[in-house]
């Protein structure tokens, strides 16, 4: 049996919550997303909820069985990115106020024990067992480029003063390239999709804890909201978590 939760918080130094999610259990599947906005007043606001309402309209058609005979399900997260990308880049050249803007989007797809996630550019998805956590996706950022060149470690780029400087968003330029990660998930494992409001904050290692801790899902994605809270939560923080 399946059981996902979600929740958002704009942290305790940001003003407003740029931050957007969604899931749903359908019958073609269980679907989640989250979305991390940039851009000045109100536009990551706006780009992180135009992203999650394309990638929630998408998926809903997705949901129905006849679809999935027609496309595959790592064809329909990519279309959904697509489709989220062209319409907050033509809101962004059709109002001056909301030029340049753009979001982060991980979404994912699951169908029996069958994951497929899909990322653009450092909002995360990892995988969670009772032995162990393990990132899913690669972060789409300068600090993480240095780490695959072994010039920082992945705690140094947790407090690199570049940490936030992504190289993929959604909205920001008319086509856009995600990864797309095919996965197993076995009973007893957890799916997670954060923003990096999280990470400020909380170390993988204290997200296994809590996992390992029990309980439903949105026990755990209210102690890891507290973790996040009681370390300063410099951000806006989403998690969804997905339990089968």
């Amino acid at each position: 049996m399946v059981s996902i939760w979600g929740l958002t918080d704009r942290g305790i130094v940001r003003s407003n919550n740029q931050d957007s999610y969604a899931y749903e259990v359908t019958e073609g599947g269980t679907w989640g997303v989250v979305c991390d906005g940039m851009g000045g007043a109100n536009a990551g606001d706006i780009a992180s909820t135009m992203a999650v309402e394309q990638f929630r309209g998408h998926l809903e058609a997705a949901g129905k069985p006849r679809l999935f005979q027609k496309e595959k399900e790592g064809e329909v997260l990519l279309r959904a990115v697509e489709e989220a990308n062209q319409a907050i880049f033509e809101e962004s050249q059709r109002d001056l106020d909301y030029a340049g803007m753009g979001t982060t989007l991980v979404g994912m797809l699951l169908r029996g024990k069958n994951l497929w996630v899909v990322n653009v550019g450092d909002s995360r998805g990892y995988l969670l067992s009772q032995e162990g956590i393990r990132r899913i996706t690669r972060d789409h950022s300068v600090v993480e480029e240095m780490v695959q060149r072994g010039e920082l470690t992945q705690e140094e780029a947790r407090h690199h003063p570049q940490k936030n400087l992504i190289t993929r968003a959604l909205g920001t330029a008319r086509q856009v390239k995600a990864d797309l990660f095919r996965e197993t998930v076995e009973e007893g494992e957890a799916v997670l999709l954060c923003s990096d409001g999280l990470l400020c904050a909380v170390t993988d290692e204290e997200i296994h804890q809590e996992f390992q801790a029990g309980g439903a899902p949105q026990d755990i994605c209210q102690r890891l909201l507290e973790r996040t809270l009681s370390g300063g939560a410099p951000d806006n923080v989403t998690i969804v978590l997905l339990q089968v």
